[in-house]
Parts: C-alpha cells; structure tokens; sequence
C-alpha cells in the first residue's frame, strides 16, 4: 500500500494537464486505488516546494509528485522561477527524506511542452508526468527494501 500526493501547477495548464494525466495513467497501472492519490493544485511552480514540503509534515503521504511547466520567455524569470523549484524540491526531500519527484517540465518552446505532455500518439510513453509518477513510486519501493535491511 501506498498514499501519494500530487501537486499540480496551474499555470500552463494546457501542459500540466496531460502532465496530470501521464501521471494518473501510473497509478492506474500500478494498481494504486485512486482513493490512495490526492491531488493539490498550486498556483506556479515557484509555490509547488512549499506545498509539497507540508504535504510529506503531515506525515500522511509516503511520496509527493509535483508537476508544472516553465517556458522561457524574453526575461530572465524563467532561469530564476526554473531554480528556485528545483532546488525547494531537491532541499525539501533531501531534508524530510520523503520522496518528493520532479516532474516540472521546463522548455523553450510551446511545442516542447506538448510534446513532454503528451497523452496520445508517439510520445505518450515520454510523458514527464509519468516519468514523475514512476520514479516516485520506484524510490518509495527502493527505501522500503533499504530499511528492512539489517542495520539500517
């Protein structure tokens, strides 16, 4: 058994909608019941390791997935709003030892966004939304067999 959140940017959200539902899909396959995923939504994705860092205090998820998108613009706040998360979500992990996945696509271009969203046609299986889902839930699996190791 597995209890997982998901936060989900709602900036973009033509992309992290199919990121949202790349990531549904996993659970669906995994066999993880939908009543054991909770989803949150985020304003950006600058807020999203705030959000997830006070998910995993409650001490009722054993993963979090965040989802968003960045595309670059003309100024710089791409580069500022793309590092800020990364590193929120690496520090918020790194400290809580919950495993907290990135699956904040960031891309230059719209149709580089779509096509690391997708939900049908040949670049479904690379959608980031699922690469999350699946690492999250494999890194849970992998310290699950750490701590039932002797010593550990």
């Amino acid at each position: 058994m597995m209890k997982l959140a998901v936060v989900v940017s709602r900036f973009n959200t033509e992309v992290t909608g199919g990121l949202r539902e790349g990531a549904k899909r996993v659970f669906a396959e995994k066999g993880i019941p939908s009543e054991d995923v909770d989803f949150f939504d985020a304003p950006g994705a600058f807020e999203i390791p705030l959000i997830a860092k006070t998910l995993v205090k409650t001490g009722r998820y054993d993963g979090v997935i965040c989802l968003g998108c960045v595309i670059k613009g003309d100024t710089a706040h791409f580069e500022f709003i793309s590092l800020g998360a990364t590193m929120g979500i690496q520090e918020a992990m790194l400290e809580t030892g919950v495993p907290i996945a990135f699956g904040i696509i960031t891309t230059y271009t719209d149709e580089q966004a779509e096509v690391r969203s997708a939900v049908k046609g040949e670049h479904e299986p690379h959608n980031k939304g699922r690469e999350a889902a699946l690492a999250c839930i494999e890194t849970i699996e992998t310290l699950r067999v750490i701590k039932t190791k002797k010593g550990v």
